[in-house]
């Protein structure tokens, strides 16, 4: 039976061959062999092709359930909703994807496995781009790309003019010399010129691979160190950058408090444009005031894709809307709510939904939950139910208030964190009139009205703006994208740069005894390209044209190096 001996297992030994001796055996190739070969295998290019599908698998878990670093309370709702499939997946880092053992794993060995398959073929690259162009071989009749011709000059003026030509720079860089020339005397008055290009193919190969290391290297230390906030500043407030003042916050495993700079950012206005026709939005300018620390206050602006520079990261304008200003005392006259409540926008129209949770201050009275919608201009429509209120600009011309009561326990006592935009109903009763239909307050700018059930009085002081900002801190993005940058100018040159060799022969065809007007010099070339190159047969004729002097410019037909 045969035995495969796989590259570097030691020599087969055999005793000698005498009938009753044993038979061959083959030497165990040993734990160093073993390492050897499990690193040969590692950085086969197809592994680390392997490595890099596997990657975007493993990376599918994390879009599908929600992870700890931008949702915990996603992931506590999962746990509660699905007592048996949650902890089986908690325990096998399914809420942790981009952190846990198995993702960070795959990540490096993909990182090993490139920069193992890297290294060799740089090296490689590197003793290429010294080395010096084939001579020319014997017979050009084998080659794919032929080309033949007669000259007055003789072989040492045509190798001349040949290495000028194919020493020509690149019309797009030239001062870059589009082939690397040897040139030789083959004995018998007899010149040849070896002309080659295309290492650039092989560079543009390398480089993308290397981008693809410096991605993964970025990538990686922009996850350790970033953080990212989002908050809601209301027209007139501000906030101090610390962990606690933002509404959701996300860092990093190497995130650390102090790298904080407590700079404060207060919102002074807010312009919005519309278009009247379409109602398409047209601009967004929020006007803050910065203050960073032993720095005067100074007024900014942030408008969307245009974020603003402060301590160290960058604020982007996310979403704008409208914080009615109300004001609720209950039934004894104590004043329970007082201040702006953001609605959140629903549509084009700025047709805002918003939630109004007022607590008890006096024992023995009911909590209060306001739910409904702003209406920055209020129309009325027909319906089959009745005239209702609808929006029709998204520019507050004649702002509504429409809410409907509840009344109960808001659930604030129980020390579950709640959403602000959503009412817990299930303690809760819709208060209704005497016909039995829901309660509607309509509420204008200025109008203070009386809550049903003796619940207390609303006033609707007036329309403040809001904004919802984003603050984002990655070291890493200016070079994720030099190398995103990079690995795409690789991979173009790796694709379009063609790998070719030229080579021409000048062999003189005149005796010794003849005149100097009847010498001539016959001419051959070939050309060679790795793979299936249409361009390579109108190079030579370019090439051995402009050598022959009937094409003086010798410009080449494509601009590739």
């Amino acid at each position: 039976m045969s035995q495969y001996r796989p590259e570097g297992i030691s020599d087969v030994f055999t005793e000698p061959t005498d009938p009753g001796e044993q038979r061959p055996v083959v030497q165990g190739i040993g734990l160093t062999g073993w390492l050897r070969w499990a690193w040969r295998q590692l950085t086969s290019m197809r592994v680390a092709l392997l490595l890099l599908m596997l990657l975007a698998v493993a990376a599918v878990p994390g879009t599908v359930w929600p992870q700890r670093a931008q949702s915990p309370e996603k992931v506590v709702a999962y746990l509660t909703d699905h007592p048996s499939l949650g902890p089986v997946l908690d325990r096998v880092g399914a809420f942790n994807v981009y952190s846990s053992v198995w993702f960070s794993a795959i990540y490096l060995l993909l990182f090993v496995s490139l920069v193992g398959c890297i290294l060799p073929r740089t090296k490689v690259h590197l003793a290429g781009v010294r080395g010096r162009p084939p001579r020319a071989p014997r017979r050009f009749g084998r080659f794919p790309a032929q080309g033949s011709g007669t000259a007055d000059d003789t072989p040492e003026e045509l190798t001349r003019r040949a290495t000028a030509v194919l020493r020509r720079g690149w019309r797009l860089l030239p001062f870059v010399p589009t082939y690397r020339v040897e040139t030789r005397d083959e004995g018998d008055g007899t010149w040849s010129v070896a002309g080659e290009r295309g290492y650039l193919r092989e560079t543009g190969n390398l480089v993308f691979h290397l981008a693809l290391v410096g991605l993964l290297i970025s990538v990686a230390t922009g996850q350790v160190l970033h953080y990212r906030g989002q908050m809601i500043v209301v027209q007139g407030s501000g906030f101090a950058n610390s962990q606690g003042a933002y509404d959701t916050f996300e860092r990093g495993t190497a995130y650390s408090p102090s790298s904080l700079v407590p700079f404060t950012l207060a919102l002074d206005d807010f312009e919005s444009r519309f278009d009247p026709e379409t109602l398409a939005s047209r601009d967004f300018t929020a006007h803050v005031t910065l203050t960073e620390p032993g720095e005067k206050p100074q007024a900014e602006t942030i408008k969307v894709n245009h974020p603003l520079d402060a301590g160290g990261a960058k604020v982007y304008l996310q979403g704008n809307g409208y914080a009615p200003d109300l004001t609720i005392h209950d039934a004894s006259g104590a004043l329970v709510s007082d201040g702006p409540t953001p609605f959140l926008p629903q549509d084009q129209v700025y047709t805002s939904k918003g939630v109004v949770k007022v607590p008890d201050v006096t024992d023995g009275q009911d909590q209060v939950g306001l739910i409904g919608f702003l209406l920055p201009t209020k129309k009325t429509v027909e319906t089959p139910n009745g005239p209702a209120y609808v929006s029709q600009f998204p520019e507050p011309n004649d702002p509504v208030l429409v809410l409907n009561v509840w009344k109960g326990n808001l659930g604030l006592d129980t020390g579950v964190p709640q959403n602000v935009y959503e009412l817990d109903e299930a303690r809760m009763t819709q208060v209704k009139d005497a016909d039995g239909d829901p309660v509607i307050l309509v509420v204008k700018p200025g109008e203070t009205v009386e809550l049903p059930d003796g619940l207390g009085t609303l006033t609707f002081n007036g329309l403040k703006r809001f904004v919802a900002l984003d603050l984002r801190h990655d070291p890493a993005l200016v070079y994720v994208l030099v190398f995103a940058l990079l690995a795409f100018a690789g991979l173009a040159t790796s694709l379009f740069a063609p790998r070719r060799r030229v080579w021409l022969r000048f062999t003189p065809a005149h005796d010794e005894g003849d005149d100097r007007s009847s010498r001539r010099t016959v001419v051959t070339a070939a050309g060679l390209a790795r793979g299936d190159d249409v361009g390579l047969q109108p190079e030579l004729d370019r090439v051995l044209a402009a050598t022959l002097a009937q094409h003086p410019d010798g410009e080449a037909n494509d601009g590739h190096r």
